[in-house]
This record gives structure tokens, sequence and C-alpha cells, in this order.
């Protein structure tokens, strides 16, 4: 199946991962909505919506950018009406935008959490609630959300509970919506990486150029996605994916190729489940 044509809605597609969703899928022909509040280039931050339009459209696809805060109901409603009416339909929502902040709960103002829930969680659901109309009119529908396992262990709360509560009620909206909309033939998933992924939130929030060097580019994800839309929607739902081990079995053995530095280890992502082995080995790669 081809992407060519297709409709994709992507949350926080200014940048990072979710930019790297709509380039992929923009080689592709795809139409995409990048939906994000990035208006207006930021001072520590790379891309607005209009320049992540620009490099869609030079990488063949067609753009609509679209200011847009997930936390607005009504905003919310207007700007996925508006995609499909633009591109003539919606095929593929992609729930990105995320909100971070690692600290215990001592430590985080309830203000940050409710921040984080209502990006994460409410702005998944709020997403996922207006899509569906236009989805059941899709040949192949897929609702994507960029969210962890539900492994349930005491060690991916502890460190930041409001972070993880916030983080994991995704994954819980996959978790029901999957069952919810199976008889519709619209498919829920989940795509989480094995690693950290070298974005704005790891070198501005986490870890600093360091751990940028011992990540994997977002490229991974935007691979890992495409496999997914271009897999019938009714042959693939309510599951929840590491991304290399996904692209493992499609048929993907070179993950070298992900790797910002190869000489250096990479750094395991939170939420990963111990027994999710890595298809390719973390540490350097020897020449």
């Amino acid at each position: 199946m081809s992407l060519n044509g297709k409709t994709l809605f992507i949350t926080g597609a200014s940048r990072g991962i979710g930019k790297a969703m709509a380039l992929r899928a923009a080689r592709e022909g795809a139409n995409v909505a990048v939906a994000a509040k990035t208006a207006e280039p930021h001072p520590k931050l790379e891309g607005t919506i209009f320049s992540a339009a620009e490099e869609i459209e030079a990488a063949g696809g067609k753009a609509l950018p679209i200011v847009l805060d997930v936390r607005d109901d009504e905003a919310v409603q207007a700007a996925i009406d508006k995609t499909a009416d633009h591109f003539g339909g919606l095929d593929i929502l992609v729930n990105n935008a995320s909100a971070i902040q690692l600290t215990p709960l001592q430590q985080t103002d309830m203000k940050k959490f409710d921040l984080m829930h209502q990006i994460n969680t409410r702005g998944t659901m709020a997403c996922s609630k207006h899509a569906i109309a236009h989805l059941k009119k899709s040949e192949n529908p897929h609702i994507l959300m960029l969210s962890p396992p539900l492994d349930m262990q005491e060690k991916w709360f502890a460190p930041f509970t409001p972070y993880s509560i916030a983080k994991y009620g995704m994954s819980l909206v996959v978790l029901g919506l999957s069952g919810e909309l199976r008889s519709k033939g619209i498919a829920v998933n989940a795509l989480w990486p094995r690693t950290t992924i070298a974005t704005a939130a790891i070198k501005n929030i986490i870890g600093g150029d360091k751990m940028m060097q011992t990540s994997r580019t977002p490229d991974i994800l935007a691979d890992a996605a495409y496999e997914i839309f271009t897999t019938p929607s009714k042959e693939l739902s309510g599951q929840f994916l590491i991304d290399d081990t996904f692209l493992q079995s499609r048929g993907v053995t070179d993950f070298d190729q992900y790797r910002v530095d190869p000489t250096q280890s990479l750094t395991p992502d939170f939420f990963v489940p111990d027994d999710s082995p890595a298809p390719a080995s973390m540490k350097p790669v020897t020449t």
C-alpha cells in the first residue's frame, strides 16, 4: 500500500519526530496537516509550522500548516474539519504532541501536571474524538499515539509520577479506543522508541548535547510509522510497538543507519519492557 494521496493530521509536526513522520509520508506524495503551536521562530527550538510545510512540499507532498493548541476542543475540531475539507478526507491521525517534566511529585507544580495531562492524555482523546467521523470514510484509517507500552512497573513511575501518568494516559486511550473502533475498521496503535531520540526535548530538557550523541534519529520512528500506515488497518490494531522490534519484523536489519554517533553506546529510553530484547546491539559500532 502507498501513502500517495493519503491525508495525515500530525500534532506537534513542526519539528522532531512529528516532522520526520511528515517528511517520510511526503516522499510518497501524501498530504500533511502540520498542526502545532509554533507559528513564529522560537529562540531555543528549530522550525515553525510554516518551515515544516515548506520542507514537506519540497519532499513531494502537500502541506497545510495549522496553528493548534490541542487543549482547545473547538480549535481541534475546526482544525481536523479544515484538513478533511481541504484535502477531501482524512486517513491518518498521529497524536505526537506531548509535554514533559521529569520531576517527582513533590517537586512538580500541579499546574505543570495539568499541562502534561491536558496535552498528552486529554489532547490525544480530543484529537481522536474529532477525527473518527472522517476516518470512518477512509479505505485504510489509522490512529497512532507516540506513547509507551502499558508495562506497569514501579520503576517507571517512582522517579516522575506526574509525567508517567500523563504519558501512560495516551496508551490507555490506545487500549480502549482500539476496542471501541475495531468494528469500524479503524486501527489504533502505539509506537515507542527503544532508545532516546535526538529531539529538542532530549537536548533542552533531559540530557543535553551528550545524550543527543547517544541517541537515534527521528527517522527510525518515521520509518516504523510508515510501515504501520501502509498495513491494512484491520490487520494491525491495539498494538504497543517498539520501533526497532517492529521494523525487524518488517525486514529491516540495519539499525546503525539511525545512530547519531556510531562510536557511542545508545541510551535506553524510559518505559521499554524488560522482556523486549533489542534486535541490534546498543554498544558502539566497531570499525
